[in-house]
Order: C-alpha cells, then sequence, then structure tokens
C-alpha cells in the first residue's frame, strides 16, 4: 500500500510540473508575442508614416493623431530624432533622467525620484506657467517603469493612478526603433481619463482665458482657406504631449556640451523649439521661462538632496 501510495504522489507531481511547465511555456510564448505585435506595431507605423515626416504642420520630422474616447483624451506623438538607437536607451532607462526632461515643461515645477523596491517613482510638482516653489504645487507620483529593454525595441511606462482637477490614470508612453540612417524612431503616448471637475473647469477655460487656445490637428480651414486648428481638451493634450516630447528631445541634443552650461543649453533649446508653435505652445516670455527654470531647477536639486536624506 506505502508503495502505490508513493507512486500516486509521484504521478501527481509529475502531472503537477508538466501542467506548470506548460502553462509557463505558453505564458512566456504570450509575453514574446505581445512584445512582437508592440515592436511591430511600431515599425508599421514608421513605414506607413514615411511622407508625413517629411511634409507635415510642423516642419520637422514630426507628426501627431489625437482623439477621444468616452472621458479618455489621447494623443500619440511621432517623430525622429539624430541620435542612434543606442544613446536613446542608455539616456532613457535612468530614471533620474527623466526628471530633469520633464521638468522643461513649464507647469512642471521640480520633479524628484527614488528607488522602491523592484521600481522606480517619480514625483511631478505641477503649477502655473509662471515661477512657483514645488510647496505651491500640486503632486502627482508616477511609477517608472521600463516594460523592454533590447537591442532594437524600447519601451517605457510612466504611469500615475491619481492627477490634478480629480483626473486619474494618467500614462505616458515612450516607445523607440532604430533607423537605418543611424537615428532613432520615437513615439510618445500621453492620455488620462478626465473628471466631473475638470470638464467643469475646462468649460469655464475654454470659454474665457483659453478662448484662443488650440492644438495642433486640423479641423479645417476659414473662410480666407487658412487652418483651423482643434481646441478644447484635445487642443490641450496635444499642447502638453508635444511639450514633453520638446523636452525628451531637447535633453537627448544637448548632451554634447559641457556639464556645467547644459542645463542652460537645454532651456534655450526647448524655449527655441516651443516658441516656432507660439499660436499653440507659446505661454512666457524667453527670458522669464529662463529665469523661471534656472529657480526651479536649484529648488528641483534641494527637493532631491532631501530624498536623499530621508531614505539613508
Amino acid at each position: 500500500m506505502n508503495q502505490r501510495h508513493e507512486i500516486r504522489n509521484l504521478l501527481k507531481i509529475l502531472t503537477f510540473m508538466i501542467a506548470a511547465t506548460i502553462l509557463f511555456s505558453a505564458a512566456s510564448a504570450s509575453a514574446v508575442e505581445k512584445l512582437r505585435q508592440s515592436e511591430d506595431i511600431l515599425l508599421d507605423t514608421y513605414h506607413r508614416n514615411v511622407a508625413k515626416f517629411e511634409k507635415n504642420n510642423f516642419g520637422l520630422p514630426l507628426f501627431l493623431e489625437s482623439f477621444e474616447r468616452n472621458d479618455r483624451v489621447y494623443v500619440d506623438v511621432y517623430g525622429i530624432f539624430d541620435q542612434p538607437f543606442g544613446s536613446v536607451v542608455n539616456i532613457l532607462n535612468v530614471p533620474a533622467n527623466w526628471c530633469d526632461i520633464v521638468s522643461l515643461h513649464t507647469n512642471v515645477k521640480a520633479c524628484t525620484y527614488r528607488e522602491l523596491p523592484g521600481s522606480w517613482q517619480l514625483t511631478f510638482y505641477i503649477g502655473r506657467k509662471v515661477y512657483q516653489t514645488p510647496k505651491d504645487a500640486h503632486q502627482v507620483i508616477y511609477r517608472y517603469r521600463k516594460v523592454v529593454q533590447q537591442q532594437g525595441y524600447l519601451d517605457i511606462n510612466l504611469n500615475a493612478d491619481e492627477g490634478p482637477f480629480g483626473t486619474k490614470d494618467h500614462r505616458m508612453r515612450f516607445e523607440a526603433l532604430p533607423l537605418n540612417s543611424g537615428k532613432t524612431f520615437v513615439h510618445v503616448r500621453y492620455e488620462y481619463t478626465n473628471s466631473v471637475a475638470l470638464r467643469v473647469a475646462e468649460k469655464i477655460y475654454f470659454a474665457t482665458l483659453g478662448l484662443g487656445k488650440v492644438g495642433f490637428t486640423v479641423s479645417g480651414t476659414d473662410r480666407k482657406g487658412k487652418p483651423v486648428y482643434i481646441g478644447g481638451p484635445r487642443g490641450a493634450i496635444e499642447r502638453n504631449a508635444v511639450r514633453y516630447y520638446f523636452a525628451i528631445q531637447s535633453f537627448m541634443n544637448t548632451l554634447h556640451y559641457p556639464e556645467k552650461i547644459r542645463f542652460r543649453m537645454r532651456i534655450i533649446q526647448w524655449y527655441d523649439l516651443t516658441d516656432r508653435y507660439r499660436k499653440q505652445l507659446f505661454d512666457l516670455d524667453r527670458n522669464d521661462y529662463l529665469v523661471s527654470k534656472t529657480m526651479e531647477q536649484t529648488n528641483q536639486a534641494v527637493l532631491q538632496r532631501l530624498v536623499g536624506i530621508f531614505l539613508m
């Protein structure tokens, strides 16, 4: 009887191991397939839109698409960086670099980073266009996740459960692929779920201070044949996505400068890029932006040192 019992137990163990192996293999195959799909989709997007990089509203190898679905707003920005894929990976897979990137945005007053068990946390301090101290800004906590980093594909996600005005599920996604020319094809997706409070605030804002604020998507032409650009929430998220895209580009483009002047060159380049699209992106005069960002960078450095002290 004991021998039979042992045989039955052994058969159960073997059955479990076989089932586990099958399930693990299926899950692994599914993950690999999903990875290949994401990479293939991005590559297909590039090939389908080569003409748009040569001729578009930006005058740069850059184009965007946006849409609304229920209470969620999405925008996808596609572009080409002059840097090789390996350089893009080496820089953007470092969470700390993202704080120096996103803080170029006029509404980001500071950003800090810290390592958590198995992940990284980035805290954005979101405020007004003009100079503000971090304590006067709204904190939005993002989780940094490097989904994929391999020889021919990079996928990074920044996700926040809560945002300003009751908005939820903020997501920023960065993808990259190498091009044969030694350049890199990149994709930035920005999305979030609206809230009742934000919809009310938007109605007031777009009827008053934001009346002339528009995005980049052309919705038609006026009587003189000039383009009419989309406004409202889609216009707003398009503006934000392009600001973040230019922040990443400015960071990459200024890495060759000596470290002591790199920040100065970075904020100058970001301003010059956004200033090309004053109808959509103008917020501050050049000197006001440079002075504000210099002070905010000092505040960010102080905050980051405090984060390090608290973790000791």
